[in-house]
């Protein structure tokens, strides 16, 4: 195009606001999928050998990885309320340098491809890995509770803000130096400093909007019978305290199940997925969340291995997963 048209589209392109999507969650949604080296699992060997995922290279033969020219993807990340590290901060291609990839660029090519001419999309992940739910990510105004074990004792598991993780009923808590919602503040924060450094983030860029959120997570509260049993209520108190924080009320949040557990499974795992898709389903018993809210039933697109192991480290899970989240967003706003 000539440079007088490029120039026309920068100025339309500088009225729309940017449209931010936020990527929360634990090691499933930070990401272990290997980027490089010839055997099976690496993505430079789905790209050049089986030819899968075309558009992230420019070239046939899979040796230029593409560059996006209106997806951002950007990523931090804390333990707990600490200092923050930005891992990542450029136009999206699997070329970026990172040695490992998550959902992300499965999540980015979709949103682009749906994407109008002027649109601006950034992608925000804030998380690390082995963080629960139901203690490190708890939202502010999540209240405690009590739960008997299997062996009839009875705990008390802290609200926002309380510490330790647990304790027995009738005794002193001994706090610790972490608190339950410590890494929800921290993520959170983490993502509201990149958003009033916009332009860092998205050259250009003066106002956004707050559009979706994306959540894999669950390995952790899967390993604890109290956590997983109130799964469900977490989750939805999460997505209505985001919705709230962001100033987003019309967000849309697109989860994505752990890609070992089938439907029908028993135990916490059952428990979670079930959580996940009452909350994510068509007739949701939650009316807010009725066409904004959906859930990736991810084992069908996992290549084995589980969330405890990252998948093998194979990156076509996290591919595929993210391809999935990132259509599933698109359906939610082309149908509201």
């Amino acid at each position: 195009s000539s440079s007088s048209s490029s120039s026309n589209m920068l100025k339309t392109n500088k009225e729309a606001p940017v449209k931010v999507y936020i990527l929360l969650g634990q090691s499933n949604m930070l990401g272990m999928g290997k980027v490089e080296g010839g055997d099976e699992g690496s993505l430079q060997q789905a790209v050049k050998d089986q030819h899968l995922y075309p558009y992230l290279v420019d070239d046939a033969d899979g040796n230029n990885w593409a560059v996006s020219d209106c997806v951002r993807n950007v990523r931090v990340m804390a333990a707990g309320t600490g200092p923050m590290k930005t891992y990542c901060n450029n136009w999206m291609t699997a070329g970026d340098g990172c040695k490992t990839i998550g959902p992300e660029l499965g999540i980015g090519h979709k949103l682009e491809k749906a994407a109008d001419k002027n649109d601006r999309i950034l992608l925000l992940k804030s998380c690390i890995g082995n963080r629960s739910l139901g203690w490190d990510l708890l939202p502010p105004g999540s209240e405690s509770f009590e739960y008997t074990d299997a062996k009839g004792v009875t705990w008390v598991h802290p609200g926002y803000k309380g510490s330790p993780e647990q304790w027995k009923k009738g005794t002193e808590p001994k706090p610790i130096n972490w608190y339950a919602g410590m890494q929800y503040d921290g993520d959170i924060r983490n993502a509201k400093e990149i958003l009033t450094n916009l332009d860092t983030h998205y050259p250009g860029a003066t106002d956004y909007e707050v559009a979706g959120f994306f959540w894999w997570q669950g390995d952790k509260d899967s390993r604890s019978d109290a956590l997983a049993d109130r799964y469900e209520l977490n989750l939805v108190h999460l997505i209505r305290q985001l919705r709230q924080e962001f100033n987003a009320p019309n967000a849309k949040f697109v989860c994505a199940t752990l890609g070992q557990t089938v439907v029908g499974a028993k135990g916490n795992e059952g428990k979670l997925l079930d959580a996940m898709c009452a909350v994510g389903h068509l007739n949701t018993k939650y009316e807010d969340f009725m066409g904004s809210v959906a859930t990736v039933y991810s084992h069908p697109f996992s290549k084995g291995g589980s969330s405890g192991g990252h998948y093998n480290k194979n990156a076509m899970t996290y591919m595929n997963v993210g391809e999935t989240m990132g259509q599933t967003m698109v359906e939610l706003e082309e149908n509201s």
